[in-house]
């Protein structure tokens, strides 16, 4: 194989030596400046070519490198006759760049099939660098904000400086609501940013929704529902003291005969007065509770300690623990987590939880021995969570929708206000309250801060 390169070197060298010795034989035995002086210029060139040839195959090499280091997979590599072991180092040279050339071919077809993607998701996506630079802005971002192809994020500022201040601002994983006044429409943006890390740079991506509709149609919904429960409350107290009020003037008129009214007829009057009045005492209970759910006080906020938030609860319910022989649980982890919130108010939202799990255990006659857990603790994104866990009889499936509802109750003599009104103070904390159960296997109801 390497029989043509030898070849080659050979004759390159074994002719430069001949000329080199034949140089310094006529110069230095025969003093022949002039013959020996061509024969030592005739070298050079011979020389020169021995250097040449034996580096061909380092160039190639460079030439192969560099062809890679700049993504250049356009360049051929020929062997100019020296051998099958040149010629298999340019097989080598062919194979790995049509390799790159495919994998490159590769790269950009899954680019190009991705902004395909993007291009046509209904959702607005928004990629920027950290400096606000704008790498990709989707159709549907450019028509629901109806702009063209922006270079920056500050150019979302004639669409709405809030927009743009939170795209600037927001944390990964975190969100905000945008409000964009227009002539001719308004938006409610839901603005949700992830920020990342590619070959060492930072990047963010956006999605933006209109959740004007959305919003419209749940308020909707949410008043049709209290004016529902608004409408069945008030009928169920008026036309009661209506009818009674009836029945008490009916009894109350005088007898024709002589002008004066019975025993019978002052009793029968004087029970619908009565009743009328615990109707009416019934209905201002109502319009109180309703009262405080409009009128919750703005959050005064503190660090709390969450062991000591717990305990207060538990110790405020003491009585109902012992009566009923519950066995109540406190953890927390890490044991010195804090959050920040009212305590009045997560206090009285704990105790409202608490008193509803007492109450479930307590209607539970299959429940051999209650038991209720306070739970604190921080989610997977370090946020704090408060947990309160009871084995009750669980809530209905069909119920779990409604009793967040202002004023919906399964209970005889309840609100219907506890549930709706805590809600109402995890949101003035900026969080959430939800719940788990099923039916029969007890609730859980979840604190996000």
């Amino acid at each position: 194989m390497h029989k043509r390169f030898r070849v080659q070197v050979a004759m390159r060298v074994g002719a430069l030596a001949a000329l080199v010795g034949g140089a310094a034989y006529l110069i230095f035995r025969h003093n022949l400046y002039l013959p020996g002086g061509l024969l030592g210029v005739c070298a050079i060139p011979v020389g020169v070519s021995l250097v040449r040839y034996t580096e061909k195959t380092t160039r190639d090499l460079t030439r192969f490198l560099e062809s890679v280091r700049y993504a250049d997979f356009t360049r051929r590599f020929t062997t100019d006759g020296r051998g099958p072991v040149f010629d298999d180092l340019r097989d080598a040279f062919e194979e790995v760049t049509a390799e790159f050339r495919r994998l490159r071919a590769e790269k950009e077809q899954q680019v190009q099939y991705l902004q395909q993607v993007v291009q046509h998701l209904g959702v607005a996506l928004i990629t920027y660098q950290d400096d606000g630079e704008v790498e990709t802005m989707n159709t549907a971002a450019r028509r629901l904000l109806r702009t063209g192809p922006i270079r920056h994020v500050a150019a979302l500022e004639r669409v709405s400086d809030d927009l743009a201040e939170a795209l600037r601002t927001l944390d990964s994983g975190d969100q905000a609501m945008v409000r964009v006044e227009e002539t001719d429409r308004t938006l409610q943006l839901a603005v949700r940013v992830s920020r990342f890390q590619l070959q060492g740079e930072s990047h963010a991506l956006a999605s933006i929704q209109d959740l004007r509709n959305e919003l419209e149609e749940k308020e909707m919904e949410a008043w049709q529902q209290l004016t529902s429960v608004l409408t069945h409350e008030i009928m169920n107290s008026v036309a009661p003291i209506s009818s009674l009020a009836s029945t008490a003037s009916r009894r109350l008129q005088p007898d024709g005969r002589n002008g004066t009214i019975t025993a019978d007829q002052a009793t029968d009057a004087r029970e619908a007065v009565d009743t009328i009045q615990r109707r009416s005492e019934g209905l201002m209970n109502f319009v109180d509770a309703y009262r405080s759910f409009t009128d919750i006080p703005a959050p005064e906020f503190e660090i709390l300690d969450a062991r000591a938030l717990l305990d207060d609860v538990e110790h405020l319910l003491r009585a109902q623990i012992e009566e009923q022989s519950l066995e109540v649980t406190v953890s927390v982890d890490p044991p010195d987590l804090t959050l920040s919130g009212d305590p009045d108010l997560l206090n009285q939202l704990l105790v409202n939880l608490a008193l509803n799990a007492v109450q479930a255990i307590e209607e539970d006659s299959g429940t051999d021995q209650g038991r209720i857990e306070f739970r604190a603790f921080v989610d997977r994104r370090s946020r704090p969570v408060i947990q309160v866990e009871d084995n009750g009889p669980g809530i209905p499936d069909d119920v779990q929708e409604k009793i967040f509802v202002p004023f919906f109750t399964t209970k005889e003599e309840g609100s219907g206000i506890g549930l709706s009104l805590s809600r109402q103070i995890m949101r003035l904390h900026g969080g959430s309250l939800s719940v788990r159960s099923t039916e029969g296997d007890g609730a859980v109801f979840t604190l996000r801060f």
